[in-house]
């Protein structure tokens, strides 16, 4: 699966839904999000290609009503940018492989980070752990 492409390509590879929040940095409704309460344990990985992202050890229940992480599986696959739209000022994070638009990063989570990755179910596809 090629990690840049055409919005054309990603068209044709995504949901108008997926489209919209992966590539236009849409958000889902709070609370609707398939992974909001789910308890797998496994790596969530981009839906548009695949880097892994997060793993559901560092996945908590912050009451935001999207699935939050307290760390990224690894730094390096995640982009963080500020993001001023809506009258806010946030950080919003991207995969650093495809630029597909995740969700946004806090500095009010759990320790050991002190960080809550909100990020939108529909930016993610689980690869569960087939080992538990």
């Amino acid at each position: 699966m090629s990690k840049k492409q055409s919005a054309e390509a990603w068209l044709q590879q995504l949901t108008p839904e997926e489209y919209r929040v992966c590539r236009k940095k849409g958000t889902e409704a709070a609370f609707t999000g398939a992974y909001t309460d789910c308890k797998t344990p496994g790596v969530y990985r981009c839906k548009c290609c695949d880097t892994p992202l997060f793993n559901a050890d560092t996945k908590y229940h912050s009451g935001s009503g999207w699935p939050s992480f307290w760390q990224a599986m690894d730094k390096t696959n995640i982009k963080e940018t500020l993001d001023t739209s809506h009258g806010m000022r946030r950080v919003e994070v991207s995969c650093a492989a495809c630029d597909a638009h995740l969700g946004h990063v806090f500095e009010d989570g759990p320790q050991p980070t002190g960080l809550r990755y909100c990020i939108n179910s529909i930016s993610l596809k689980l690869d569960p752990d087939t080992d538990s």
